[in-house]
């Protein structure tokens, strides 16, 4: 992956909650467990990873759920708008949902991740609607 350090920012949609990233990314990945399905409300999530001393919290830091053991998932608790995952399997890690960032045209996935769990049409290309 490129090594781009362009600073980047993102948090909730309330504003309550803000971060900031002083690092190029160390991966860009969709992921497809179930888990992430559940924490967010989507086929699958696409997450953004950074070591956690290129990351800091600008603001109040988030609230934490135990999602399962040895991984907390961030969230805000004023709007509920999920943000983060750390968990003991990426110590040392934290990842944003790539829909947090003030500008996540920044990044494009690079790769599909726990592609075992995917619904079985989320792996595939499809026609754009009218053209079956």
């Amino acid at each position: 992956m490129e090594r781009d350090v362009k600073p980047r920012q993102g948090g909730c949609q309330c504003g309550a909650i803000r971060f900031a990233t002083r690092a190029a990314p160390k991966f860009v990945a969709n992921c497809h467990c179930r888990s992430c399905r559940k924490a967010t409300g989507g086929a699958f999530s696409t997450w953004v990873g950074f070591n956690d001393n290129d990351v800091r919290w600008l603001k109040e830091p988030p609230a934490f759920y135990a999602s399962s053991s040895g991984v907390r998932r961030g969230y805000c608790p004023a709007c509920g708008t999920p943000l983060s995952y750390s968990g003991e399997q990426w110590a040392g890690e934290t990842h944003f949902l790539i829909g947090a960032f003030d500008e996540p045209n920044d990044f494009a996935p690079r790769t599909d991740v726990f592609t075992e769990d995917a619904l079985p049409w989320a792996l595939h290309n499809t026609p754009p609607l009218g053209e079956d």
